[in-house]
C-alpha cells in the first residue's frame, strides 16, 4: 500500500493548498490512503464541522488530532461520524479514540495517534500506551502501523523511534509547524521528526508575526491570528507499506506558485 501523510493543516490557507494540490498528488503518485492532522485546520485551533467536510471532500481518510483537540467543542459528536482520532493517550472517559485499523489495499493498517509531554496537557504516558497498543495490534494480527506523535520536543519524537523501531512501519512527528530533515527507514520503519505545517509559510508557524514578535520582545501575550494573504506550502509524505515495513519513503512540498520540491528519505543499515 502507498499511503500519504500531512502534518498540521494551518487554517484556511493549509485548506487552500489541499483542496488545489491534494487530488493530483493522488493521481500522480498512485496514493492509496491520506492521513491529515487537523490540530489547526479552523482559523488556527481545532476543528469545525464544517471544515471536517471540507477537509473530507478533498480526499482525507482520516484525521489525527492533539493538543488543540477540543478547541472547537462541536467536535465531539464528530468522533461518531467521522474518521478522526485524538490522542490517544489521553484519559480514560475521553471522546473518541486514538487508533483505528483500516483495510488498504489488501492489508490493514492501523493508524495510532498519541500525544508527548513537555508542554502539552495532562495526559497518560505516551510511551508506554504506544507499546501496549502496539502489542494489541500485533496480537490482533495488524501489521501494519502508522504513528503520528504531536510532541514538542525532538527527543521525545526520536526516543519513540528507538523504542518502536523495528515494530512498526512508521512514526512521523507534527506540532511545531517546522519541518525536520531526517526523514530515513531504518529496520523497516519510516521516521520523520516533524513533517512541518501545510499553510502559511512566510510568517512564524502559520501565524501573523505581529502578536509572537510583540512577546518575543516583551513577554505580553496575544491571540495569534493567521494572515489573509500569505505564501503558502503543503508538506506531504508518501511511504511505501507491506507486511509491517516500509521499503520506499520520499516527501513532498508543493508551493503556491507551483514549484515542487521532492526528498527521498535515507535509509539506514
Amino acid at each position: 500500500m502507498r499511503i500519504a501523510f500531512i502534518g498540521d493543516i494551518v487554517g484556511r490557507p493549509g485548506r487552500d493548498m489541499i483542496k488545489t494540490y491534494l487530488q493530483k498528488i493522488k493521481e500522480e503518485y498512485k496514493i492509496d490512503f491520506v492521513i491529515a492532522n487537523y490540530e489547526n485546520a479552523s482559523h488556527g485551533f481545532g476543528l469545525t464541522l464544517k471544515n471536517c467536510n471540507e477537509l473530507v471532500a478533498c480526499g482525507i481518510d482520516v484525521m489525527s488530532g492533539g493538543n488543540h483537540t477540543w478547541d472547537k467543542k462541536d467536535i465531539i459528536p464528530l468522533f461518531e461520524t467521522h474518521e478522526l482520532l485524538r490522542p490517544h493517550n489521553y484519559p480514560e472517559g475521553v471522546p473518541g479514540t486514538g487508533c483505528k485499523v483500516y483495510e488498504v489495499a489488501g492489508e490493514r493498517l492501523a493508524v495510532l495517534n498519541l500525544m508527548g509531554h513537555y508542554s502539552m496537557p495532562m495526559c497518560d504516558n505516551a510511551f508506554r500506551k504506544a507499546q501496549a497498543t502496539v502489542q494489541e495490534l500485533k496480537e490482533d494480527g495488524v501489521k501494519n502501523i502508522f504513528i503520528d506523535f504531536h510532541a514538542e520536543v525532538t527527543s521525545e519524537k526520536r526516543g519513540m523511534m528507538m523504542l518502536l523501531q523495528g515494530q512498526v512501519s512508521a512514526i512521523i512527528g507534527t506540532h511545531t509547524h517546522v519541518s525536520t530533515d531526517d526523514f530515513q527507514i531504518a529496520n523497516g520503519t519510516a521516521y520523520l521528526t516533524d513533517i512541518g505545517l501545510s499553510g502559511c509559510r512566510d510568517n512564524v508557524i502559520g501565524m501573523d508575526e505581529k502578536v509572537p514578535l510583540k512577546q518575543f520582545l516583551t513577554g505580553m501575550k496575544g491571540h495569534f491570528d493567521i494572515p489573509k494573504k500569505c505564501k503558502k506550502i503543503l508538506q506531504v509524505a508518501v511511504m511505501d507499506i507491506s507486511e509491517g515495513e516500509c521499503s520506499k519513503a520520499f516527501k513532498l512540498k508543493y508551493f503556491d506558485d507551483d514549484r515542487v520540491v521532492k526528498s527521498d528519505a535515507w535509509y539506514e543499515d
